[in-house]
């Protein structure tokens, strides 16, 4: 199968990088070239726009930032993939994805969206968690490249299914961030040594795999978990989105949600997400660093 690959961020380089190991012909492309370097050296083929991955490829990945970059890419690729399959990693609302998939099926082309969890450094080891939504003949048909870039894939089932349960785990994710912080400063404040109170969390009913993860990062100080805080925001408002459609109240979503609003006026959209452990450490003038925790995840 020859795969092209559009958007080569923290997680799609590193998605696309996989398939090469797996010893799928990809060809690359995004609108920063320098993102393509490593990959081309790995094997892939660098094209020179969107729509010529689109020409060569048997079917296209794309992985992008925003439903507004998605659908300018498709303008340009979807005139020429009749008869292809288009795959979506991006994080999207459900209505994006119905709206897209529309749109592509006017051309004749077959959208499976296939959000992804568990963060970057599981992305580079090909351990992420993949999430596909759309028909079982699609699913079948990518399964292997699906199992070169996860170890975990559970089909959520027709197109729309997969938006839900991505959101659903980020919410809880950005969740479990602000707790994880709140709870490194009772440990700080109480006067206790920061890194045994972090490993002391890790073993105890209280953990979770953000506090595991991503508050090492926090310990640090690095922050660096490759995710914004603009993204962040972006997943919580799907979440809102459903919640009110769903007629779901989400308390802890809405107050995490003006966590990261306060966030973002302070550090700027594209700081770390975990940054909002900052915003407590500055308020507190407290900070929250401890020896032995590494500044990127590996």
């Amino acid at each position: 199968m020859h795969y092209g690959y559009i958007g080569l961020g923290n997680l799609g380089a590193n998605c696309a990088a996989c398939l090469l190991k797996a010893g799928f012909s990809v060809t690359v492309y995004d609108v920063n070239a320098d993102a393509a370097t490593k990959l081309v050296a790995q094997g892939a083929t660098l094209a020179e726009s969107a729509a010529q991955v689109a020409q060569s490829a048997d079917h296209v990945i794309t992985c992008l930032p925003s439903p507004r970059v998605t659908q300018a890419v498709l303008s340009d690729i979807l005139p020429h993939m009749a008869g292809k399959h288009w795959i979506e990693m991006s994080t999207l609302g459900r209505d994006d994805v119905l709206k897209f998939a529309q749109v592509a099926g006017d051309h004749d082309v077959r959208m499976l969206e296939l959000p992804v969890t568990g963060g970057v450094h599981l992305a580079a080891r090909g351990e992420i968690t993949m999430l596909p939504g759309g028909d079982k003949d699609m699913v079948d048909l990518h399964w292997p490249a699906f199992e070169a870039m996860g170890n975990k894939i559970f089909h959520m089932g027709p197109l729309g299914s997969a938006s839900i349960i991505k959101v659903i785990t980020n919410m809880l994710a950005f969740i479990h961030l602000k707790a994880s912080a709140e709870a490194l400063m009772l440990a700080k404040r109480g006067g206790l040594d920061l890194a045994q109170a972090w490993n002391a969390i890790a073993a105890s009913s209280g953990t979770s795999f953000v506090h595991e993860t991503e508050g090492a990062l926090i310990l640090n100080g690095s922050y660096d978990v490759a995710f914004n805080i603009d993204l962040a925001l972006k997943d919580l408002g799907f979440a809102l989105e459903f919640g009110r459609e769903f007629g779901v109240p989400l308390d802890l979503a809405g107050v995490t949600n003006q966590t990261y609003v306060a966030a973002k006026a302070a550090f700027g959209g594209d700081a770390q997400s975990p940054m909002i452990a900052k915003l407590l450490e500055d308020l507190l003038d407290t900070d929250l660093r401890a020896d032995g925790f590494p500044a990127r995840l590996e």
